[in-house]
């Protein structure tokens, strides 16, 4: 497979934004051309080149090597090809993204697939705060996609979500499914204070929450059919991930209909 690879010249000592430096963007592009593409920065603006040595030949895959916290905006405005990224990325990564693949070895910072629409997002380490959430002054976050991370997510994960998948092989922080109009959230390792403020509709999936809000409703034990699909639809789309799979889904849950402070249609299924 043809492909770019993107290694850091130096230690960054301001933030880069990588905002639509993707396969489908660079795709009929020589080397010499994407070498001079300009990036934003801390305070004006840089060559791709004086930033990165860059190897390779435009085509569907990119990767990019030394990855750090430093770097926003990976694989945003990715419609098709893949992304890896060999380490951490920072602020906003997958915003935005419509197809295709971001895969990240390392950490990232908040607003992870803020405003993504379809595609696919693999984090092996853990992501920070509004996961999945809408921006400042935007009405919705995360509208499609799968988003898979191997450790824990921050605070407000899914916030405003409206659809898509989002598992997080660890833990989710405080208000996971804050505002959330649909979409589904499974925590494995469980959900930290309030989980589900001001839901709408949606489905958040877990083994415990920290504290659950008093306007949730107990609606006892279920075995809805909709565990079945979700079990059916992460195996189908995400295929074999090795230790980053996410565990079947028991067939018996603990329904807690909310968030009864609006129109209560959303739903925490309990696992434990």
């Amino acid at each position: 497979m043809s492909g770019l690879v993107f290694k850091l010249r130096a230690v960054l000592t301001e933030r880069i934004d990588l905002k639509d430096i993707v396969p489908n963007t660079l795709a009929g592009l020589s080397l010499h051309d994407v070498q001079r593409l300009s990036v934003g920065t801390g305070r004006s603006e840089a060559d791709i080149g004086e930033l990165f040595f860059v190897s390779g030949s435009p085509g569907e895959r990119l990767v990019i090597e030394g990855g750090t916290s430093a770097i926003d905006g990976i694989g945003s405005g990715l419609k098709a090809g893949t992304i890896i990224v060999e380490g951490d990325a920072g602020s906003l990564a997958a915003c935005g993204m419509r197809g295709g693949r971001l895969d990240i070895s390392g950490n990232t910072a908040s607003h992870l697939a803020s405003g993504m629409r379809g595609g696919i997002v693999v984090v092996k380490g853990s992501a920070g705060g509004l996961v999945g959430a809408a921006r400042a002054g935007e009405r919705f976050g995360m509208a499609g996609g799968t988003v898979v991370i191997g450790g824990d997510a921050g605070d407000r994960a899914g916030d405003r979500m409206r659809r898509g998948t989002i598992v997080v092989r660890g833990r989710c922080g405080e208000a996971t499914g804050a505002r959330m109009m649909g979409g589904t959230i499974l925590a494995e390792g469980g959900f930290g204070d309030g989980p589900g403020p001001l839901l709408r509709r949606g489905t958040l999936i877990g083994p415990s929450a920290e504290r659950l809000l008093s306007t949730f409703a107990d609606c006892g034990h279920h075995d809805p059919v909709v565990l079945r699909l979700i079990n059916r639809h992460l195996a189908s789309t995400l295929g074999d991930l090795g230790d980053l799979t996410p565990k079947p889904l028991p067939l018996k849950v603990r329904r807690f209909a909310g968030d009864l402070a609006t129109i209560g249609k959303g739903e925490l299924l309990l696992t434990g």
